[in-house]
């Protein structure tokens, strides 16, 4: 009854008018609520101090009285057949935890283990030539051969092959769709998504039952498409478009971009090519050339590493460096994770870090993890 009074209150706040996402996220953090029914008993003053809500947000969570709505989505959701999985829950997916702006809630159907597999984004045009369907078919099938699971948003073209190729492979794959968990978009991909279900996976959206697959939630979708993948990988794409939207929000949140090169004068591969030429992402020929920049292998962060070198501890180090240093002690750490634990943004770290490392004292691993020397 508790958990369902906390994601009963987390999709209050979901309607709450200029909330969003981020100020859901900070609201959970600076609180510390472990329920968050527990945010609408707070007084005015109390929501204020916290950075970035002024009093119009700040009385429009405490003004709220749309329970009604919240308790027709519950009831939409039962009947769905779907679950919700919270930011807090251990089956949330652990990267899209770390990102600027995670949904708070996610509607979910099928295996919830699959939500926390290790995962590369496969993604591209809506309408890809015959080199660039090849090229999806065969990375897919090379990805889920090493073990990862294929996430894309189950679009026509790519998006659907890369689903597609990963069951034919007896792979696992994840949907994220910018619908309503009961609005399947397009409904002629609904046999794909019965599919995944069944060989293990998951289809998942922060939209509610009913929602319509407006335009405007595409380009949000894909911030989940990225950040719950350790890589994205774009096997064609033009110069605008959803693809170059998604390696934008990948590089953002500190992503691998991998991407499949095209021949010159091609218009739907020159999104891919303007990537590589101005370095936001990869070129890749081979499976490795992936696998040497993703560390699945470290993401459980849980386990001890090995013991590690002191000579941290004998350099003149600044307060933030030895902070890094003391956090990296026990167990190497993605830089997500270290702004999490610094509660400083990643940007504002990577300077730090990378002085750490022309000192020695530190060293950066493949998808941007780090040990101490």
């Amino acid at each position: 009854m508790e958990r369902e009074n906390h994601y009963r209150a987390l999709l209050a706040l979901q309607l709450v008018p200029e909330l969003g996402p981020r100020r859901i996220k900070l609201l959970l953090e600076k609180t510390g609520v472990k329920d968050a029914s527990e945010i609408f008993g707070l007084n005015l003053n109390e929501i204020l101090r916290i950075d970035s809500f002024g009093k119009q947000v700040a009385k429009n969570i405490l003004q709220f009285d749309s329970w009604k709505k919240v308790d027709k989505i519950q009831a939409q959701t039962e009947k769905s057949g779907a679950f919700l999985v919270s930011v807090d829950d251990p089956h949330y997916p652990a990267l899209l935890r770390h990102i600027y702006d995670p949904p708070a809630l996610l509607w979910v159907k099928g295996k919830r283990e699959a939500l926390n597999l290790d995962g590369i984004a496969v993604i591209g045009t809506r309408r890809p030539g015959k080199y660039g369907i090849e090229q999806a078919q065969l990375w897919v099938r090379k990805l889920t051969d090493s073990g990862l699971c294929i996430n894309s948003g189950l679009a026509y073209g790519i998006d659907a092959i890369a689903h597609r190729e990963a069951l034919n492979s007896g792979g696992k794959t994840v949907a994220v769709l910018g619908s309503g968990i009961d609005v399947i978009y397009p409904a002629k991909n609904s046999h794909l998504v019965h599919r995944m279900i069944e060989n293990g996976g998951a289809v998942i959206t922060e939209y509610a039952p009913g929602s319509a697959p407006d335009a405007v939630n595409f380009p949000e979708r894909n911030r989940i498409v990225s950040g719950m993948s350790h890589g994205v990988l774009v096997a064609e794409s033009g110069i605008k478009g959803g693809s170059m939207i998604t390696a934008r929000s990948a590089l953002d949140q500190n992503r691998e971009v991998f991407v499949v090169p095209h021949r010159l004068n091609y218009p739907g591969g020159e999104g891919c090519n303007y990537l590589i030429k101005t370095g936001q992402g990869k070129l890749i020929q081979n499976l490795s050339d992936v696998l040497d920049e993703i560390s699945v292998q470290a993401g459980d962060v849980s386990k001890k590493a090995e013991p590690v070198s002191k000579k941290w501890e004998t350099m003149e180090l600044g307060e933030d460096e030895k902070l890094i240093c003391s956090l990296l002690n026990q167990c190497e750490l993605h830089i997500d994770q270290i702004s999490e634990k610094t509660g400083r943004q990643a940007f504002t770290l990577l300077p730090i870090l990378l002085d750490l490392e022309m000192k020695g004292a530190v060293k950066q691993k493949a998808g941007k993890y780090f040990e101490l020397c």
